[in-house]
């Protein structure tokens, strides 16, 4: 995939030339839309911070909220670094290590393994938000059944789909490369291992199976969940909220909330105008935690040919 591929994306409808009810539906259709996805993504996440303070002491501590939360760091990363901005978009080059460490922190995240993944982002760029897009919001019909369906689909209800993506023939690339096809294949055994290693580090710290319990439950499950609710809004929100400061063919939109919480995914529209940049935080101000990482890489001699667009390349595109 490069920037060229990505700028192949079908228009958006021009709708200049709809009558003023069908432009009043569309604008009503598309709040509704913005307003159920922003229940679905902020209602679970409101939940669990009142379920840890309401657990606090007996059902959750220290241990337990750092087992969370460097889960949710190093699994969160090897999807933004590692499945995306590596595997799936060659933004940078590494080394074996690095590459089989990134592919192994991606699998623990529990969203397939690294040929799915990236065959079906592949995908999502070739046909973004028109009908072969696999987790389009805007491609479910009209209505308020359209509505909730697309808003559902965009968010998580692609991940239980059947998949009809043809595999082959998004990641030929990838497939022939021996160490990522080992990776890919031994996906189950990853999620194993990132579900027993807090659980057996909680085991270590506290010396208890209680303590092992409360592990596996935050450090492997809440964790998981918590990852692939922030990963898929990038897929449903910042297709439906957001700004659009660069020419990109389809609704993909700037997100702040979840450029800081999906470090750096959140700057979408960005991604999608320059699908192969390894920077998606295009502006100083534009939080962009898995660039950083990427951008220290290379300072330790970790990550090379680091690929961001040309200034001229980004006044070219601004809309």
């Amino acid at each position: 995939m490069n920037d060229r591929q990505g700028d192949a994306n079908d228009a958006r409808t021009d709708h200049r030339a709809q009558p003023t009810d069908s432009l009043v539906h569309a604008h009503t259709s598309g709040l509704v839309e913005r307003l159920i996805t922003l229940v679905v993504v902020l209602v679970p996440p409101a939940a669990l911070i009142i379920a840890i303070v309401l657990l606090w002491g007996p059902g959750f501590g220290w241990t337990s909220l750092a087992l969370l939360v460097g889960g949710y760091l190093l699994t969160g990363l090897g999807i933004t670094v590692g499945y995306h901005r590596y595997f799936t978009h060659k933004s940078f080059d590494t080394n074996p290590v690095i590459k089989a460490t990134l592919g192994i922190l991606g699998s623990m995240s529990v969203q397939g393994s690294i040929l799915r993944w990236a065959a079906t982002h592949r995908s999502h760029h070739q046909h973004s938000d028109h009908e072969h897009d696999p987790h389009s919001p805007h491609t479910h019909g009209s209505g308020f059944r359209g509505l909730v369906k697309g808003a559902w689909h965009a968010h998580m209800g692609w991940f239980i789909t059947p998949d009809r993506t043809v595999l082959l023939r998004y990641v030929p690339d990838l497939h022939k490369d021996r160490m990522t096809r080992w990776i890919s294949r031994l996906f189950p055994l990853w999620v194993v291992l990132g579900m027993l290693l807090p659980a057996a580090i909680a085991l270590a710290v506290t010396g208890t199976w209680t303590g092992c319990l409360l592990g596996f439950l935050w450090g492997g499950l809440v964790r998981v969940l918590l990852v692939h609710h922030i990963t898929w809004s990038v897929n449903s929100v910042c297709h439906l909220w957001g700004t659009r400061p660069y020419d990109s063919h389809d609704h993909s939109r700037n997100n702040p909330i979840f450029g800081v919480l999906a470090f750096g995914e959140g700057w979408h529209n960005n991604h999608h105008a320059f699908p192969t940049s390894a920077r998606h935080g295009l502006r100083w101000w534009q939080l962009d935690t898995s660039y950083l990482v990427i951008r220290t890489m290379g300072y330790l001699g970790l990550a090379k040919n680091i690929r961001v667009p040309a200034s001229h390349r980004l006044d070219a595109k601004k809309r």
